[in-house]
């Protein structure tokens, strides 16, 4: 039997999400994927999955559902407490939940995307490669859209249960720390010329807020201005993480649903182990600034940021969820 959940309510901005779908940017689509693939990872692997498998991806209200099978689910991310039956239950950890109880994804301050994983993976349609969700083209997911209550959700492996895994956790010192102030780490990019010592130095030494203005598509940030030439570029290929600056100074970071091309020029690139953090931030909010390191240091912090993976522990909690 395929594990089945009934959803009260979708929460505010709910869909099916994986690591995203590769290969298609030079036809115009995205990668796309969660917008904290660390904190994704993390949850399928506690709960038994590839790091691949399709989760649950929320923000600003989380969706509430009632388990029609026994299951082992984890939520991972920020922005958000567990709780099964009226009782909170530890986040990143590994859950065994019943037939019949009631699973809720409660906002908290912490972060602003959460990701909830069952054991088996969510199980839609693979569109391109990819389990995840593209609203702009109603591509992929569950039926290319936002959750909606009265849904349902089965996970794609029949009859798969691990109970051995129910109370793993990933401990404390191995989670990234999100912050409503975050310093986010950055590579040049590959027009730092079109902002001259000026530009860059102002670019490094401001403090600045996500804009309310910002999406799955791209974080706009204001609270200071980028001085920069004048002119635009021929539109070229923009890769997650990329800052642009347009002609008014306002960076926008290029998030997971980005487009594929652009011509604006870009200033540096937020580096693949702060993609979540980056996220995490909260619109209208967060406040961020940004320091400079190395090619090279930017994938040894991704080495080290993916190794915490393995730091998963086996805790009996199940016994907290056993009937």
């Amino acid at each position: 039997m395929n594990m089945a959940f009934w959803v009260e309510q979708a929460g505010w901005f709910t869909t099916v999400q994986d690591l995203g779908r590769t290969g298609y940017e030079h036809l115009g689509l995205p990668a796309g994927g969660a917008m904290d693939p660390f904190a994704c990872k993390a949850a399928n692997r506690l709960v038994g999955n590839e790091d691949s498998a399709a989760v649950l991806e929320f923000s600003g209200a989380g969706p509430t559902l009632w388990s029609d099978t026994p299951a082992l689910i984890a939520l991972c991310g920020g922005g958000f407490t567990l709780w099964v039956d009226g009782m909170e239950m530890p986040a990143w950890t590994a859950v065994r939940v019943r037939a019949g109880q009631r699973v809720e994804c409660r906002p908290h301050l912490a972060g602003f995307w959460g990701v909830l994983a069952v054991s088996g993976g969510w199980d839609v349609p693979e569109v391109l490669g990819s389990r995840s969700t593209f609203l702009k083209a109603n591509l992929g997911g569950y039926q290319g859209r936002l959750l909606q209550p009265g849904d349902w959700l089965f996970s794609l492996r029949e009859g798969w249960l691990p109970e051995e895994r129910a109370g793993a956790v990933l401990p404390a010192s191995r989670r990234p720390v999100y912050s409503p102030e975050a310093v986010i780490r950055v590579v040049p990019g590959p027009q730092c010329a079109w902002f001259g010592e000026e530009g860059e130095r102002e670019f490094l030494s401001a403090i600045f807020q996500v804009s309310a203005q910002s999406d799955r598509l791209g974080y706009r940030l204001t609270g200071a201005t980028v001085p920069r030439r004048a002119g635009e570029l021929l539109s070229e290929g923009i890769p997650r993480g990329a800052i642009q600056v347009p002609p008014d100074g306002n960076p926008i970071v290029m998030m997971a649903d980005h487009p594929t091309t652009g011509g604006y020029p870009k200033i540096a690139g937020v580096i693949r182990a702060d993609w979540g953090r980056m996220a995490q931030l909260r619109p209208g909010e967060g406040k961020v600034c940004f320091e400079t390191v190395t090619l090279e240091q930017a994938h040894q912090l991704y080495r080290e940021l993916m190794a915490n993976l393995n730091a998963i522990e086996l805790e009996n909690f199940s016994f907290w969820m056993r009937g």
